[in-house]
């Protein structure tokens, strides 16, 4: 059973999305990209460390044929806000020239960090690029990229849980927490 409540570095968080409504998207965003990749073969790019649990779930309701790799990136530390300082820490292994390319992110909130990796697979001249996201802040986005598939739109609120830390912690959490209003 999902906890109602939640601490980590002493503050407190509720729960924001149940692990029941994760999983039940989790499988329609699969289907919608088995649909829209059929017959194709798409290289799926989780962006470490945060998209690893949605990763892990979303490729595996993937039918279709498919590769995968990863990026890893850094641009919040230990805080709640980011610093947008993005950094490259890991750099794919696979040839994206004339692939489909679907980027999987845990939250896009500031926007920067699918532009910086937008920008460096553009580069590289994908036959299509797309994002999946499991939340998405719009009201904290600071670019304009468009945003293919999102599991849940969310307020401009920190949350934790599902891949999600605070400091390092609480990406072990079933479900998603936001921080409790003081």
């Amino acid at each position: 059973m999902t906890q109602p409540t939640v601490f980590c570095n002493n503050e407190q968080f509720d729960i924001f999305i149940t692990e029941e409504q994760i999983k039940a998207r989790v499988i329609e965003l699969g289907a919608q990209l088995n649909m829209e990749y059929e017959g194709r073969t798409p290289i799926f790019i989780a962006i470490l460390n945060g998209s690893f649990i949605f990763f892990a779930d979303l490729v595996r309701e993937i039918t279709i044929d498919c590769e995968i790799d990863f990026f890893k990136l850094s641009s919040y530390g230990d805080a709640k806000i980011s610093s947008g300082n993005v950094k490259l820490l890991k750099d794919l292994n696979c040839q994206v020239t004339d692939r489909d390319i679907v980027v999987v992110e845990d939250i896009v909130d500031s926007g920067l960090s699918i532009d910086f990796i937008k920008k460096l697979i553009l580069q590289q001249n994908p036959k299509s690029f797309a994002v999946v996201t499991l939340l998405y802040k719009k009201d904290a986005v600071k670019t304009h990229n468009d945003i293919d598939y999102i599991g849940f739109s969310i307020p401009n609120d920190f949350v934790i849980g599902y891949g999600l830390d605070y400091g390092q912690k609480a990406r072990n959490l079933p479900a998603v927490y936001k921080l409790t209003a003081q």
